[in-house]
């Protein structure tokens, strides 16, 4: 081919447009190349979120079984004649806090203090509210023999 047809219209539309499509055709590669890139990062991180809500559900389903053997604990140690005895006395301590607050007249203000007390226990034990006496009576708090003070027994 010489330089004279080389430059002939049809030769030049010809290269130029060969040399247009060449440069679609990488842009369409790099951008399909991309593309599954994309997939494949995002199909690991649905993999990853979902490994980790299937973690979290089962978390979630531990501590609600965890929740309800503590439940059932503090739910026995209720019955225990002894707990019991501790359990009425925490009635009469924060009713006698609350009294101190409350003084214009012993018996509707003691009475009101002690029920106060006594709900106040209550939805401790129902998990509504979560109080330190509850967790030291769970995993070794005081005995209530062994919060008496010297000389004192139960019995006496």
């Amino acid at each position: 081919m010489t330089s004279a047809q080389l430059f002939q219209p049809f030769n030049l539309g010809l290269g130029l447009g060969l040399i247009f499509t060449g440069l679609a055709l990488w842009r369409v590669f790099r951008v399909k190349m991309e593309l599954s890139r994309f997939k494949r990062h995002l199909s690991d991180r649905i993999e990853l979120e979902a490994e980790s809500v299937r973690r979290a559900k089962a978390e979630v389903e531990q501590i609600k079984r965890e929740n309800e053997q503590l439940r059932i604990r503090v739910a026995s140690f209720n019955e225990m004649p002894e707990w019991r005895a501790h359990r009425d006395l925490e009635v009469y301590v924060r009713a006698e806090k609350r009294m101190l607050v409350n003084v214009p007249g012993f018996a509707p203000a003691w009475e009101n203090a002690k029920a106060a007390a006594q709900t106040e226990l209550q939805e401790e034990d129902a998990g509504k509210s979560l109080h330190k006496r509850v967790f030291s009576r769970l995993f070794g708090g005081a005995n209530p023999k062994e919060a008496l003070p010297p000389g004192n027994t139960a019995e006496s």
